[in-house]
């Protein structure tokens, strides 16, 4: 594993993006991470900064392209180049609704955020992977972006479209070096599951043990990586049941 890496983060600053920040920075790689919320982002800023590891923090609405232009850029400007992204920024919505009730308003902002930004993302920092001929990408998914479920309303939708937008991206980067795959995280004790499943009654992963699984994925060289989809909580089961 390069401990050099420059590894770039997308909604780092709760649930699981603050997980990844975390697991990354103690394996001494320059973090580069981006959050709308500007307080959350300084409080996870100085978390990574006390365990040793260089860090680049932008305030940045990544659908949004111009603060994806700025992020990016100055993550150049600092560090270089990307290695490897990993698109994590999504939203749930506004709870468990029946579409047929869903606002439209909330329909389009879920869709636009959850799929607009891992396009925006990628097609910024996939020009500099590209003429390296090296990089590493992963877009984070869920069981709701192969199979519907009632009440998931847009967020699930907006998982199947990334889950295409993966898959194409996988075929155009094939034979290029650089890789795109997909990570289903699985149900987790987060902020947004409690949004999702307010009235919860079984057990969830630590999202700190989903990020190890990231860990290995993200600096892992020997792991063919495009076009997979990878099921973050099976690999803990493997790795469990080994012990």
């Amino acid at each position: 594993m390069n401990q050099q890496k420059v590894v770039m983060i997308t909604g780092a600053s709760k649930g699981l993006g603050r997980a990844l920040t975390l697991a990354l920075a103690k394996e001494g790689v320059r973090l580069a991470i981006c959050a709308r919320g500007e307080m959350q982002l300084r409080k996870i800023e100085k978390e990574a900064l006390a365990i040793g590891a260089e860090v680049i923090a932008v305030q940045a609405d990544v659908s949004d392209v111009r603060d994806v232009n700025r992020f990016v850029s100055i993550v150049e400007e600092g560090f270089g180049h990307v290695d490897v992204l990993i698109n994590n920024a999504s939203i749930f919505g506004p709870g468990p609704s029946l579409l047929s009730d869903y606002p439209d308003h909330e329909f389009i902002e879920v869709l636009r955020v959850n799929v607009i930004n891992p396009f925006l993302v990628t097609k910024r920092v996939v020009a500099g992977m590209l003429t390296r001929n090296k990089g590493r990408i992963f877009n984070i998914t869920s069981e709701a972006g192969k199979t519907g479920f009632a009440e998931w309303g847009a967020y699930g939708i907006s998982k199947f479209a990334v889950e295409g937008l993966t898959q194409t991206w996988a075929d155009e980067l094939q034979g290029t070096g650089v890789s795109i795959s997909m990570v289903d995280p699985g149900e987790m004790d987060t902020e947004m599951h409690r949004v999702a499943v307010p009235a919860c009654d079984y057990e969830l992963e630590d999202p700190k043990e989903v990020a190890r699984i990231f860990v290995s994925l993200a600096l892992d060289e020997s792991i063919e990586l495009n076009g997979k989809r990878f099921e973050a909580q099976s690999f803990l089961q493997e790795k469990r049941d080994e012990q």
